[in-house]
């Protein structure tokens, strides 16, 4: 597998029967291959008998490194029901007022707020609801994500930011 200039994993002839024979080949979900569209088709006629998924041809994309960054981040690839998630509100009955945490949480939910990462936090409570439903590990927590007490609140990770005096403003900068 190379990446294009987009960092587009593109996939050789190689590739699939590398990942067919390893058993790897049902695991991905889109595949594009740099490889002839008579091949693609042949393969893809068989594809669903065996239970592989269907190839696609690879086309580069006529588009800057920032353009594509934009039109990934207006879509996160999540269910209708995070799109339209209130987390901000969320986040925020998590610590009640009285709560003196509910500070902390207001300033770093102003902070993601103001860099337009509300679409990150929706994802990843939808990352960490699809890990919970599904019985999968995720990590402790590590690197300057601990630092923040919205994710720990969202359960990215499990260090409790507030209990070891973290700077939350690690994580952002």
């Amino acid at each position: 597998m190379r990446l294009d200039n987009l960092s587009i994993p593109v996939y050789s002839e190689q590739d699939i029967e590398d990942m067919i024979y390893t058993g790897q080949l049902q695991q991905l979900g889109l595949l594009l291959v740099d490889i002839a569209q008579d091949d693609i088709d042949r393969f893809n006629l068989h594809a669903k008998d065996n239970n592989y998924i269907e190839l696609s041809q690879y086309r580069p994309l006529d588009i800057t490194q920032e353009e594509f960054d934009t039109a990934l981040q207006s879509d996160w690839n999540m269910p209708d029901e995070y799109k339209q998630l209130d987390i901000e509100q969320w986040v925020t009955e998590q610590t009640p007022p009285w709560d003196p945490h509910s500070t902390r949480v207001s300033e770093e939910l102003a902070a993601f707020k103001a860099r337009n990462m509300l679409n990150l936090l929706r994802w990843m409570k939808y990352f960490v609801d699809t890990c919970r439903a599904n019985n999968i590990v995720w990590g402790v927590g590590r690197g300057s994500s601990v630092a923040s007490y919205v994710l720990y609140l969202i359960g990215v990770h499990k260090i409790d930011s507030i209990k070891y005096n973290l700077d939350w403003q690690e994580f952002l900068r």
